[in-house]
């Protein structure tokens, strides 16, 4: 499926973090849509397999305003000029490894659109808190997604990104 906003030279970047797969799929529909590359976000050290400690870690690094090391850094980002952000919604916001991302590159002048899931919480304060890190940057609408519903809402998606301008020319 190409689309009217197609990645030429390598202008739409998906930059997404996914604990369950629900995430994933979203980045790799827009991805499909859009032409976009898919970039993961991995910490070196990994969060438990089980939710209930999954989500205690989080907690204390949103407490602690912990920045976890990723495993894989992009080398550059300076060609892409959109940039959607996809990331479940932790504790109110993006997992603290998007914090660590976010900060380890130069987005000012770019278009940042972010995506999250979630069980209830919506966007919470993470746009808040991509504005606060990437002062320069253009912040579109975000879409939120309930997590265990995120792979049957691609119609959802669809209609998103469409709104907010980016258009597949098979009208998907």
């Amino acid at each position: 499926m190409k689309s009217q906003t197609q990645n030429k030279d390598g202008q739409i970047l998906i930059a997404y973090f996914s604990k369950t797969g629900n995430t994933r799929k979203v980045a790799e529909y827009i991805s499909r849509v859009t032409g976009g590359d898919l970039f993961e976000i991995k910490t070196v050290k990994s969060y438990p397999q089980e939710y209930r400690p999954t989500t205690e870690v989080a907690r204390k690094e949103n407490n602690e305003n912990a920045r976890p090391e990723l495993a894989v850094n992009l080398n550059t980002i300076a060609s892409y000029k959109i940039i959607f952000l996809g990331y479940p919604n932790w504790w109110g916001t993006m997992p603290m490894a998007f914090f660590t991302f976010l900060e380890s590159h130069d987005l000012t002048g770019k278009t940042i659109i972010p995506f999250c899931t979630n069980e209830g919480s919506g966007m919470g304060h993470s746009i808040a808190d991509i504005q606060r890190l990437c002062p320069g940057v253009a912040v579109k609408e975000g879409l939120a997604l309930r997590g265990g519903n995120s792979g049957g809402s691609l119609n959802e998606v669809s209609a998103w990104l469409l709104r907010i301008g980016i258009t597949s020319s098979t009208g998907t």
